[in-house]
């Protein structure tokens, strides 16, 4: 254990290192050039009174909001994804087992069906990237459905599956209690796309994210000031360490509050849809061979 909080300590692949170092170590040099004026006898740059400017806990209590914000964003993410994946091993079970397929077109339907399940993840998926549709989704799951002029595909597919379901409820193939169960899936589907997409498309008020980083910037700015009567040459060092302490912090929730993409940080979407598509193809090579 002790071993693998060295090895997290030191790790720069998922921190926000790269990000944050060049800043704090420009606001590093700035501490430079405020020990040199002060060592030349500028006594009058140290300013301690300045501490009082932007006091410690109205700053913390700022990042700690700006934190707790984006990592609910972050978790509300997740749980939808953690639906998507259940509502799809759920419907592709109804798929497989409880529609009565007997004959090989109609086989072929059910496959189909299954098929788009996956699809609607791996689309969802490329949705909420900003990626073209298509992207990494097999041929064979989207058969002939074309995606092309679809503003919205998983939307399309889910319409596409909710018709497959009535459809086979009107040739008796799903009783009346599997078909609302069914449906029921195919909304919760829907409602948890549209929860990634209220995250994506919602993102925190451009007025509070400057304002933090105006404050975060005139606090840096002001560091200098207060400590280089205390530590003189070590001033651009103590600037630089607690610069970087709260840049991190800041940067840390600015990755978070869009978890749909590809950053280290992100939600680990490709193995969600890899999973779920392994699932999905599982399931239709069980199905009977008429």
């Amino acid at each position: 254990m002790s071993g693998f909080w060295w090895q997290q300590a030191v790790t720069l692949r998922g921190s926000v290192v790269a990000e944050t170092l060049p800043k704090a170590l420009w606001f590093g040099l700035w501490g430079g050039a405020i020990a040199f004026l002060y060592r030349q006898g500028f006594t009058q740059v140290s300013l301690p009174l300045l501490s009082t400017l932007i006091p410690n806990l109205v700053l913390g209590l700022l990042l700690v909001f700006r934190t707790n914000t984006a990592y609910e964003r972050y978790w509300d993410g997740r749980k939808a994804w953690g639906v998507i994946v259940s509502a799809a091993r759920n419907l592709g079970r109804t798929v497989a087992i409880g529609v009565e397929a007997t004959e090989s077109a109609a086989q072929a339907a059910q496959t189909k069906a299954l098929y788009l399940l996956a699809a609607f993840a791996l689309t969802t998926k490329n949705y909420l990237r900003g990626e073209p549709a298509t992207a990494g989704v097999p041929p064979q799951f989207l058969a002939e459905e074309s995606l092309v002029p679809v503003a919205r595909p998983p939307l399309y597919l889910a319409n596409r599956l909710a018709a497959y379901l009535q459809s086979q409820y009107r040739a008796g193939c799903l009783n009346e209690a599997q078909l609302a169960t069914a449906q029921t899936t195919v909304d919760a589907l829907v409602e948890s796309f549209t929860a990634c997409e209220r995250i994506q498309r919602t993102p925190l008020p451009l007025a509070y994210s400057i304002h933090l980083k105006q404050l975060l910037l005139l606090y840096s700015l002001s560091l200098p000031f207060q400590v280089v009567e205390t530590f003189l040459w070590l001033t651009p060092v103590m600037v630089a360490v607690i610069s970087f302490t709260i840049l991190g912090v800041e940067e840390i929730g600015l990755q978070i509050e869009d978890p749909f993409g590809r950053d280290a940080n992100d939600l680990p979407l490709d193995n969600l849809c890899a999973m779920l598509v392994g699932e999905i193809e599982a399931l239709a090579r069980e199905l009977p061979i008429l």
